[in-house]
């Protein structure tokens, strides 16, 4: 380690160190960078986030109580549901009159099975391709969830879910000459598209299987928002800071700090994946022309040439501005972004410059 890195190493741990800690003097510490050695990006995102109280006396026992609410949260909607349907191959006692698969009753536990399984094949096909170019999502978790691991448990897994809802119905096209094509979903939907993507064996889990539950989780405790594609880029940098901590303390509740501090940042977030919202004030296509208007000031010359060549900020602001830029840069450096977004208390305005600031 340099001696640069060193005193800047010892000026964040001495702002840690403080009993209750003064978030002004860290945010501005973090602003110019957050050094991962010991951990320290990993503390510092989950204070910037919200999810840690200032008061470190406060912290054993609020840890133990979110990481309890989280196992809460896996039994309620994982285990116990994924009991009943495991129990149906035994007894149809779930099959009723009133309440049966092909119910089109709202209320009906079936449809409701039905619908949560929609959302977890969109977010399965979208955290298998989470990060390609890494093989980090793809190794197994030094910590897979022992809960959801428990041979005791013998349930229907997310895992099971997926690998059923493919294997069982098949995909029919039908070409322009009435020619009809049955082949397997897996195969169209390309679900796996090579070795690296398939599960590993009972008994461990991909860093990917924990994210796609952190993902269902919250789909299911946000109905109204529930699971939009391109989420998956949000969490997988907060996923992977955690996971890859030094310290093993806290590297073994990755998961349920990850859930804590993803749902904390998409309070904040959330208005740009509600479509209905996209035209209001609050919503994404606001914001999207915020850029614009800022460019205007910033380089008018540029702004103009724009305008002219009629390149409107949807064409490319969408992604950057609803993704925090987590696909417009290597991870390493979404990361470094992301210190500097999350340490900034106006955080969404900083993100409007960074914009303005690679157009230019």
């Amino acid at each position: 380690m340099s001696s640069l890195l060193r005193s800047f190493v010892l000026e964040f741990k001495s702002a840690l160190a403080e009993d209750t800690i003064n978030l002004t003097a860290l945010r501005e510490l973090s602003f110019s960078g957050i050094p991962h050695e010991e951990g320290i990006r990993s503390l510092c995102w989950k204070i910037l986030l919200n999810y840690l109280p200032l008061d470190q006396t406060l912290w054993e026992s609020f840890l133990k109580k979110q990481r309890e609410v989280y196992s809460q949260f896996l039994r309620e909607m994982i285990i116990q549901p994924g009991i009943a349907k495991a129990n149906l191959g035994l007894s149809r006692a779930d099959v009723t009159l009133e309440d049966h698969p092909l119910n089109p009753n709202p209320d009906s536990r079936w449809n409701t099975y039905f619908k949560d399984n929609e959302i977890l094949l969109q977010i399965d096909k979208d955290v298998r391709r989470l990060y390609p170019d890494m093989a980090f999502f793809q190794r197994p978790t030094e910590y897979p969830c022992q809960l959801i691991l428990d041979p005791q448990n013998d349930y229907e897994t997310l895992r099971r879910r997926v690998e059923q809802t493919t294997l069982k119905a098949q995909t029919v096209n039908r070409n322009r000459s009435g020619v009809t094509n049955v082949s397997s979903p897996g195969k169209a939907l390309n679900l796996y598209p090579s070795n690296e993507y398939e599960v590993l064996p009972n008994g461990s889990e991909a860093h990917w299987e924990v994210v796609e539950r952190i993902l269902f989780i919250y789909a299911k405790l946000n109905p109204g928002i529930a699971y939009v594609q391109g989420m998956n880029e949000i969490v997988g940098p907060i996923y992977y800071t955690f996971a890859t901590d030094p310290s093993s303390q806290w590297k073994e509740h990755a998961e349920a700090d990850t859930f804590f501090c993803f749902t904390n940042l998409m309070s904040e977030n959330r208005d740009n994946f509600i479509k209905s919202l996209d035209d209001s004030q609050c919503g994404i296509t606001c914001k999207m022309e915020s850029v614009y208007s800022m460019l205007k000031e910033k380089d008018l010359e540029l702004f103009l040439k724009l305008e002219e060549q009629n390149i409107k900020p949807q064409y490319f602001t969408f992604r950057w501005l609803t993704l925090l830029l987590s696909q417009e840069f290597l991870l390493p450096d979404v990361i470094r972004i992301w210190d500097t977004l999350f340490s900034d208390k106006d955080r969404f305005h900083f993100l409007l410059l960074v914009c303005c600031a690679m157009l230019m």
